[in-house]
């Protein structure tokens, strides 16, 4: 391994890219990663259809939920596509090797949307869409860190935070570009057709856009700092073992999974992913509405991390995180609580007139069972396939005792009965105590309201992701910084983030509180404030200071 004695960034032995070759690499590289990363999420924005394609079940909450494994599969190849592409970034050079994430990216997403449906063969369906999936986490592990050390490399230092706070928005405008092609084939699809056939369009869509960014990113250099590297003879023999024994990266690597990832990938799920889901299950509000929501939320939000980005250039990296971090912890339940009110008031005013309450025997609830041990666990997997909010009452009997669901003053219970006709009478009975589970279309007024409770959500993200790519780029050596950065950053995105909307569903689903899985997130950030606040540097922004120098992380104040 070789020390570094300068950071090469300051001085590249080629000349400082003009104005139009920063908008060129800013450009190029932000629409590479919108297409990457619709790619990556029309299988969540498709949820729904992709469940009963290649998961089908006769528990609806079981085929989200596996629908949402699906989702969490991706993300856990992330760091194993990290170190792959890490390690190729620090050795090969940036501009190729997230050249070669985009393009098997863009073939992966593709034939997600040409698998025939398990209708049709089986379980073979989703065995294939999950190796597509584990493609997609691969090559997104090697997406992010190329595209924001590449603009962060050609940035000059004062103006670092605010031109990768573009790559950070172009992550919110692959969502956003999901949802605009859903509603631009749903217009012209007939719904039917849709739901049978024209999901597919969405991800065979992808063709194009990997043609578009490899045209884009074909016209792009080598980073400067790559070639200044590679000039001095500086290159790591081993970036994956250096980024492990390299004097503070230890800690450093720490600090970015718990104190960085770890705070920005469950605020973003949250904000985007738990938001969609939250509407469309337990809140029940029309899907198309759903999607335009999201829609004006996340196009909105975008700009937000372009700002974020630019302020952290005049107050630090750190203090946008830890604001961003507190503010969540204290308004995470609110937002979600008044979306809630906003989107379905009817649920809980019904909730609280006839609020249910369920006894027997063996009361347990198992969301990944095909059919539940019980009857009481099948009453439990029938109010949580409403969305209905629900309390176990105490029962001494361990076996033999009746079950009974008290909804409001009345008490039922039932026996013998099949699954239909036992849900068909579940939701009678919930239905003539007042609870409405028609498509909600809320008010226009509520609908601001609720764009407006999003957009808080999307603040609070962009606080705490608007200015990751300058302070990761900055924490880490260049000769390693593409794996260093990469590993922590896809290991907590991977999992604390990536699996978030299973951990989360699998919460809502054995308490039958639509609310209890923000307190994944509320946890996950807790902790990682701590660890923020601890860890990552104040001050004005720096550049990497070798360890023999001075640490590039302290317990500062922001």
């Amino acid at each position: 391994m070789s020390e570094t004695v300068a950071a090469p960034e300051l001085q590249p032995t080629h000349h400082e890219p003009s104005a139009k070759e920063i908008r060129l690499v800013i450009a190029a590289s932000s629409a590479g990663t919108v297409f990457e990363w619709y790619d990556f999420f029309i299988y969540g924005t498709l949820a729904a259809l992709i469940g009963k394609a290649f998961f089908p079940a006769d528990n609806e909450t079981l085929q989200l939920l596996l629908v949402w494994a699906g989702f969490a599969v991706g993300f856990g190849f992330r760091p194993l596509g990290a170190i792959l592409f890490g390690y190729l970034g620090d050795k090969l050079g940036r501009k190729y090797t997230f050249l070669v994430t985009v393009t098997l990216m863009g073939v992966a997403t593709a034939g997600v949307g040409l698998v025939p449906s398990a209708e049709t063969i089986g379980l073979l369906a989703p065995a294939i869409v999950i190796l597509f999936r584990i493609l997609q986490g691969l090559a997104l592990g090697g997406e992010y860190g190329g595209a924001a050390i590449y603009v962060a490399e050609h940035a000059p230092p004062e103006k670092r935070g605010f031109y990768t706070s573009f790559i950070q928005a172009s992550v919110v405008g692959g969502f956003v570009l999901s949802i605009i092609v859903v509603i631009a084939c749903r217009a012209f699809i007939p719904e039917d057709a849709f739901n049978a056939w024209g999901w597919r369009i969405p991800f065979l869509l992808s063709l194009i856009l990997l043609g578009i960014s490899l045209w884009m990113r074909l016209k792009l250099s080598e980073s400067p700092v790559f070639r200044a590297m590679k000039e001095a003879g500086e290159m790591a023999g081993n970036p994956f073992v250096e980024s492990f024994t390299y004097p503070g990266n230890k800690k450093r690597i720490f600090v970015a999974l718990f104190g960085v990832t770890g705070i920005l990938t469950t605020i973003w799920y949250t904000a985007f992913f738990s938001g969609m889901s939250f509407l469309r299950g337990p809140m029940r509000v029309d899907p198309a509405t759903v999607e335009w929501v999201m829609l004006i939320a996340g196009g909105l939000s975008m700009g937000l991390y372009v700002l974020v980005g630019r302020w952290s250039d005049r107050v630090g990296r750190k203090k946008p995180i830890i604001v961003g971090a507190v503010l969540s912890l204290l308004l995470l339940f609110p937002i979600f609580w008044g979306i809630g009110a906003l989107a379905n008031p009817g649920l809980a005013a019904s909730a609280r007139a006839a609020p249910v309450v369920v006894q027997g025997a063996n009361c347990t609830y198992d969301p990944f069972a095909e059919r539940q041990a019980s009857q009481c666990g099948r009453m439990l997997g029938d109010l949580t396939g409403l969305g209905v909010p629900y309390a176990i009452a105490e029962t001494r009997a361990a076996t033999g005792a009746a079950t009974t669901v008290q909804i409001g003053e009345r008490r039922h219970s039932y026996g013998g009965m099949d699954d239909a006709s036992r849900k068909a009478a579940v939701q009678s009975w919930l239905e003539d105590a007042g609870y409405d589970f028609a498509p909600q279309k809320p008010p226009l007024a509520n609908l601001v309201g609720i764009v407006l409770l999003l957009l808080g959500c999307g603040a609070l993200s962009a606080l705490t992701y608007g200015s990751v790519a300058a302070l990761l780029a900055e924490m880490f050596p260049p000769q390693i910084r593409y794996s260093s950065m990469s590993i922590p950053y896809h290991i907590g995105a991977g999992y604390l983030g990536g699996f978030l909307p299973l951990i989360a569903g699998y919460i809502v689903a054995t308490t039958g509180n639509a609310y209890a899985g923000l307190w994944y997130t509320w946890a996950i950030v807790a902790f990682g404030l701590l660890v923020a606040w601890w860890g990552i540097r104040g001050g004005p922004p720096r550049e990497f200071e070798d360890s023999g120098k001075a640490p590039p992380v302290s317990p500062a104040s922001p």
